[in-house]
């Protein structure tokens, strides 16, 4: 019974690994950008209905980090730096927001496919919708749900544009969230965050690590 026991572990470990990766595949060459999407659809591909073969979030980041190095190291390098580098020329912009980064731009996953996710703060969410009137900036509004904590959720405005063929999602959060980051729906933990000097102080090292492996 204890043998039958492990064996029926073993193969839900399986399964979750050849989801997980089926799912990262999946994410990094459709551009699919919503993990549960990404392991339902990579479930329905390889026949596998049991919940419990399903990987969690985490561990799709992780297959997908390394499919991106495996398969697409050059050309997701470049696409991730575009990003960051537009990214910092936005924080820049509006600065007065206070601006911070999150999602697959900072935390290294961004490819042809990914939108520049920043977090923007102010009690008043109308003074960012004036400001993006006042500069011209054809935005569409949209609506996101940000969890605050593990207990509170609130909506929030989200504006989404394009510039330069790169695109901008910007969440309006009360000034109280930048104390706190708001919950991460990958793994429920506080969302890692990157003012405008922190992701200045980033580039700034890629750019030394690659000329020192170029040497």
């Amino acid at each position: 019974m204890h043998r039958a026991r492990q064996h029926a572990e073993t193969r839900i470990r399986e399964r979750r690994h050849r989801l997980a990766h089926e799912a990262a595949r999946l994410m990094a060459e459709g551009g699919i950008r919503d993990y549960q999407q990404a392991k339902r659809k990579a479930a329905d591909r390889l026949g596998i209905a049991d919940d419990a073969s399903l990987p969690g979030n985490r561990e799709i980041e992780d297959a997908l980090r390394e499919y991106q190095r495996l398969f697409q190291a050059d050309a997701q390098a470049q696409d991730l730096r575009l990003r960051r580098e537009a990214a910092l020329q936005a924080m820049d912009f509006f600065e007065a927001f206070s601006p911070r980064l999150v999602g697959p731009v900072l935390d290294g996953l961004a490819d042809a496919h990914s939108t520049v996710a920043l977090h923007l703060h102010a009690d008043d969410p109308e003074a960012v919708t004036r400001f993006l009137t006042d500069q011209l900036i054809p935005a569409r509004l949209q609506s996101l749900r940000i969890r605050l904590d593990r207990q509170r959720s609130v909506d929030v405005m989200l504006w989404q544009f394009g510039a330069e063929g790169v695109p901008f999602e910007l969440a309006v959060l009360p000034m109280a969230a930048l104390r706190q980051a708001p919950v991460s729906g990958i793994d429920d933990k506080p969302m890692r965050r990157a003012s405008a000097a922190q992701l200045r102080q980033l580039l700034a090292d890629e750019e030394i690590a690659s000329h020192q492996a170029g040497a």
